[in-house]
Protein backbone atom coordinates (compact mmCIF):
# COMPACT_ATOMS: atom_id res chain seq x y z
CA UNK A 1 0.00 0.00 0.00
CA UNK A 2 1.31 3.25 -1.13
CA UNK A 3 1.87 6.19 2.18
CA UNK A 4 -0.05 8.73 1.14
CA UNK A 5 2.98 11.37 2.43
CA UNK A 6 4.87 9.02 -0.40
CA UNK A 7 6.75 12.02 -3.19
CA UNK A 8 5.05 8.82 -5.66
CA UNK A 9 1.63 9.77 -4.37
CA UNK A 10 2.63 13.81 -5.51
CA UNK A 11 2.92 12.31 -8.97
CA UNK A 12 -0.74 11.86 -9.51
CA UNK A 13 -2.21 14.11 -6.54
CA UNK A 14 -4.69 16.38 -8.56
CA UNK A 15 -3.35 19.45 -5.60
CA UNK A 16 -0.52 18.31 -3.93
CA UNK A 17 -0.06 20.05 -0.62
CA UNK A 18 3.60 20.90 -1.25
CA UNK A 19 6.11 19.64 -4.03
CA UNK A 20 8.21 17.49 -2.58
CA UNK A 21 10.68 17.32 -5.46
CA UNK A 22 13.34 19.86 -6.42
CA UNK A 23 13.44 21.80 -8.71
CA UNK A 24 15.98 22.01 -10.83
CA UNK A 25 18.38 24.64 -10.79
CA UNK A 26 18.37 26.99 -13.63
CA UNK A 27 21.54 29.03 -14.88
CA UNK A 28 21.63 32.99 -14.80
CA UNK A 29 20.90 35.22 -17.61
CA UNK A 30 23.59 35.58 -19.67
CA UNK A 31 22.23 39.56 -20.48
CA UNK A 32 24.85 41.83 -19.25
CA UNK A 33 23.27 43.16 -15.79
CA UNK A 34 20.74 41.18 -15.52
CA UNK A 35 20.52 38.90 -12.46
CA UNK A 36 16.99 36.64 -13.15
CA UNK A 37 16.96 32.99 -14.57
CA UNK A 38 17.35 31.63 -17.87
CA UNK A 39 14.21 29.90 -18.80
CA UNK A 40 15.05 30.55 -22.53
CA UNK A 41 17.90 29.78 -25.18
CA UNK A 42 18.36 32.01 -28.42
CA UNK A 43 20.63 30.91 -31.15
CA UNK A 44 23.83 32.71 -31.34
CA UNK A 45 23.89 33.14 -35.08
CA UNK A 46 23.96 31.52 -38.52
CA UNK A 47 26.74 30.46 -38.47
CA UNK A 48 26.62 29.18 -34.34
CA UNK A 49 23.99 26.88 -35.23
CA UNK A 50 24.41 24.38 -32.65
CA UNK A 51 25.18 27.48 -30.18
CA UNK A 52 22.80 29.54 -27.68
CA UNK A 53 22.61 32.43 -25.31
CA UNK A 54 20.40 31.60 -21.88
CA UNK A 55 18.04 34.21 -21.32
CA UNK A 56 14.99 35.40 -18.73
CA UNK A 57 11.94 36.06 -20.62
CA UNK A 58 12.36 39.64 -21.36
CA UNK A 59 15.43 39.33 -22.46
CA UNK A 60 15.32 36.56 -24.85
CA UNK A 61 12.32 38.89 -26.61
CA UNK A 62 14.50 41.89 -26.78
CA UNK A 63 16.96 39.65 -28.42
CA UNK A 64 14.79 37.93 -31.08
CA UNK A 65 13.02 41.08 -31.92
CA UNK A 66 16.63 42.53 -33.06
CA UNK A 67 17.66 38.99 -34.20
CA UNK A 68 18.62 38.97 -37.98
CA UNK A 69 19.61 35.56 -39.64
CA UNK A 70 20.70 36.99 -42.77
CA UNK A 71 23.04 39.45 -40.60
CA UNK A 72 26.17 39.71 -43.09
CA UNK A 73 24.57 38.33 -46.50
CA UNK A 74 24.73 40.07 -49.69
CA UNK A 75 21.51 40.59 -51.93
CA UNK A 76 22.09 37.82 -53.70
CA UNK A 77 23.65 35.73 -51.32
CA UNK A 78 20.26 35.76 -49.22
CA UNK A 79 17.37 35.38 -52.18
CA UNK A 80 19.97 32.23 -52.96
CA UNK A 81 19.38 30.68 -49.52
CA UNK A 82 16.02 31.34 -49.89
CA UNK A 83 15.21 29.87 -53.30
CA UNK A 84 17.32 26.58 -52.07
CA UNK A 85 14.79 26.78 -48.84
CA UNK A 86 12.24 25.41 -50.95
CA UNK A 87 13.14 22.24 -51.71
CA UNK A 88 15.60 21.92 -48.61
CA UNK A 89 18.84 22.83 -49.83
CA UNK A 90 18.96 20.07 -51.84
CA UNK A 91 19.93 20.02 -55.71
CA UNK A 92 17.66 19.28 -58.06
CA UNK A 93 16.81 19.72 -61.96
CA UNK A 94 14.33 18.84 -64.59
CA UNK A 95 13.82 15.52 -65.46
CA UNK A 96 15.64 14.00 -68.20
CA UNK A 97 17.82 16.86 -68.64
CA UNK A 98 20.90 15.75 -67.34
CA UNK A 99 21.62 19.32 -65.00
CA UNK A 100 22.35 17.39 -61.87
CA UNK A 101 25.46 16.52 -63.23
CA UNK A 102 25.42 12.75 -63.22
CA UNK A 103 23.71 12.21 -66.88
CA UNK A 104 21.84 9.21 -67.80
CA UNK A 105 22.13 7.07 -70.84
CA UNK A 106 21.09 3.49 -71.96
CA UNK A 107 24.77 2.13 -71.62
CA UNK A 108 24.48 2.90 -67.89
CA UNK A 109 22.35 0.41 -67.76
CA UNK A 110 24.44 -2.62 -68.79
CA UNK A 111 23.28 -4.78 -71.14
CA UNK A 112 19.31 -4.31 -70.02
CA UNK A 113 19.36 -1.35 -71.75
CA UNK A 114 16.90 1.79 -71.48
CA UNK A 115 14.01 -1.24 -71.85
CA UNK A 116 11.36 1.28 -71.03
CA UNK A 117 12.62 4.43 -72.74
CA UNK A 118 12.46 6.43 -69.65
CA UNK A 119 15.79 8.40 -70.67
CA UNK A 120 15.78 8.42 -73.92
CA UNK A 121 12.56 10.04 -73.80
CA UNK A 122 13.96 12.74 -71.85
CA UNK A 123 17.02 13.31 -74.07
CA UNK A 124 15.16 13.85 -77.09
CA UNK A 125 12.45 16.04 -75.27
CA UNK A 126 15.98 18.00 -74.48
CA UNK A 127 17.28 17.56 -78.51
CA UNK A 128 14.12 19.37 -79.42
CA UNK A 129 13.67 21.99 -76.83
CA UNK A 130 17.09 23.08 -78.30
CA UNK A 131 15.91 23.29 -81.57
CA UNK A 132 13.37 25.94 -80.58
CA UNK A 133 15.21 29.11 -80.77
CA UNK A 134 11.67 30.90 -80.54
CA UNK A 135 8.60 29.16 -79.28
CA UNK A 136 5.11 31.20 -78.20
CA UNK A 137 5.04 31.86 -74.11
CA UNK A 138 3.10 29.24 -72.75
CA UNK A 139 -0.03 29.99 -70.09
CA UNK A 140 2.37 28.44 -67.11
CA UNK A 141 4.88 31.49 -67.80
CA UNK A 142 2.21 34.25 -68.36
CA UNK A 143 0.94 33.17 -65.15
CA UNK A 144 4.15 33.28 -63.42
CA UNK A 145 5.02 36.82 -65.02
CA UNK A 146 1.96 38.26 -64.07
CA UNK A 147 2.45 37.30 -60.35
CA UNK A 148 5.54 38.81 -60.57
CA UNK A 149 3.34 41.71 -62.18
CA UNK A 150 5.39 41.80 -65.52
CA UNK A 151 4.34 41.61 -69.29
CA UNK A 152 5.44 38.85 -71.73
CA UNK A 153 7.57 41.18 -73.20
CA UNK A 154 9.73 41.78 -70.26
CA UNK A 155 13.45 40.89 -70.15
CA UNK A 156 15.23 38.62 -68.17
CA UNK A 157 16.70 41.55 -66.71
CA UNK A 158 13.58 42.82 -65.42
CA UNK A 159 12.30 39.69 -64.49
CA UNK A 160 15.14 39.68 -62.15
CA UNK A 161 15.33 43.27 -60.87
CA UNK A 162 11.42 42.67 -60.32
CA UNK A 163 11.78 39.63 -58.20
CA UNK A 164 14.68 41.06 -56.28
CA UNK A 165 12.59 44.15 -55.36
CA UNK A 166 9.54 41.89 -54.55
CA UNK A 167 11.90 39.45 -52.23
CA UNK A 168 12.88 42.58 -50.27
CA UNK A 169 9.42 44.31 -49.77
CA UNK A 170 7.72 40.66 -48.91
CA UNK A 171 10.55 39.40 -46.40
CA UNK A 172 9.53 38.97 -42.90
CA UNK A 173 13.04 40.48 -41.85
CA UNK A 174 11.85 43.70 -44.01
CA UNK A 175 8.59 43.54 -41.90
CA UNK A 176 10.03 43.75 -38.53
CA UNK A 177 9.29 39.86 -38.47
CA UNK A 178 5.66 40.12 -39.71
CA UNK A 179 4.63 37.08 -41.21
CA UNK A 180 1.92 38.19 -42.80
CA UNK A 181 2.91 38.23 -46.61
CA UNK A 182 5.16 35.31 -46.87
CA UNK A 183 2.55 33.16 -48.72
CA UNK A 184 2.88 36.15 -51.12
CA UNK A 185 6.74 35.86 -51.36
CA UNK A 186 6.69 32.07 -51.79
CA UNK A 187 4.52 32.80 -54.94
CA UNK A 188 7.15 35.30 -56.40
CA UNK A 189 9.76 32.75 -55.47
CA UNK A 190 8.06 30.35 -57.19
CA UNK A 191 7.30 31.83 -60.11
CA UNK A 192 10.53 33.37 -60.49
CA UNK A 193 11.73 29.47 -59.99
CA UNK A 194 9.47 28.27 -63.08
CA UNK A 195 10.56 30.95 -65.07
CA UNK A 196 14.12 29.96 -64.84
CA UNK A 197 13.82 26.34 -64.88
CA UNK A 198 12.03 26.99 -68.56
CA UNK A 199 14.57 29.34 -69.45
CA UNK A 200 13.15 32.28 -69.51
CA UNK A 201 15.67 34.17 -67.35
Amino acid sequence: MMRSHSPLFDRIRVKPEHDRRHAAELPGCQWPGCAASATHRAPKGRLRASEYWQFCLEHVREYNNSYNFFAGMSDDAVMEYQKDALTGHRPTWKMGTGNGGVRANARSFGTQGDPFGLFSEGFRAEREGRAEAARPVRNAERKALDTLGLEVSATPQQVKARFKELVKRHHPDANGGDRSTEDRLVEVIQSYNYLKSVGFV
